[in-house]
């Protein structure tokens, strides 16, 4: 009996042979397509009759690079991680490589602002997402693998939760019209009110200090203080 075929994944799946239209296709353009009518519109914007609009052809064209919409957001994701890795050697200091590919993540995010939605469920296979988990578990060296994985996840749940929060108050800023200082000052008697009540106490110390809130990069330098031990200890 033969064993059954195991199913080709879109990397892997070649392109149809090229030939002459009116409208050249390639993977390739399907996906610079489909990214910028989420820059421009957002996630709902992208479906294959969009995308083939956006590129003067028939919907069915499409389906010769790609079978399902879920592959061509698997295709999105990895092509903005090629703005994330490095084209060069990303270095051995975990510090300085975890810290370094954290700020690009954050920066494509907000180039992108539909890649932080696509995060944080299933690992993505392709081969520039492969190769940020490559550079994110090389820089570790030798630790344990139980130490390791945990170190990147840690880091990745800080980076994720926080470029999400700002994509949200930058898209309730939009919303709104009013940004967080603004909105800050419009709930502040409210506020102010249950601070009084004395049920509170807590939020009001953190509420009154000086650095109620800290940015991004006082965030993960607390994610990198904290798993410091470790990769310290692991080694």
């Amino acid at each position: 009996m033969t064993a059954p075929q195991e199913p080709m994944l879109v990397w892997e799946r070649p392109e149809p042979p090229s030939r002459p239209a009116p409208s050249p296709l390639s993977r390739e353009r399907i996906v610079r397509a489909a990214i910028d009518l989420a820059d421009r519109d957002g996630l709902d914007a992208v479906s294959l009759r969009k995308v083939a609009a956006a590129l003067d052809a028939g919907p069915m064209r499409l389906y010769g690079y790609l079978s399902t919409k879920e592959e061509l957001l698997d295709l999105m994701v990895d092509e903005v991680y090629g703005e994330i890795v490095p084209s060069g050697p990303a270095g051995d200091d975990w510090r300085a490589v975890l810290g370094d590919l954290s700020r690009r993540t954050r920066q494509a995010a907000l180039r992108h602002e539909w890649f932080a939605d696509l995060l944080g469920s299933r690992p993505r296979l392709g081969p520039n997402a492969l190769a940020f988990l490559e550079a994110s578990l090389a820089c570790l060296g030798e630790a344990p693998a139980g130490t390791v994985m945990r170190v990147v996840g840690t880091v990745n749940a800080y980076v994720l939760g926080a470029v999400r929060r700002e994509i949200t108050e930058l898209r309730a800023e939009r919303a709104t019209g009013m940004n967080e200082q603004e909105w800050q000052i419009a709930s502040g008697p409210y506020l102010t009110r249950m601070l009084a009540t004395g049920r509170y106490p807590a939020l009001a110390r953190v509420i009154e200090g000086e650095d109620a809130n800290p940015d991004f990069e006082e965030g993960l330098d607390c994610v990198l203080d904290g798993v410091a031990p470790l990769v310290s200890g692991g080694r």
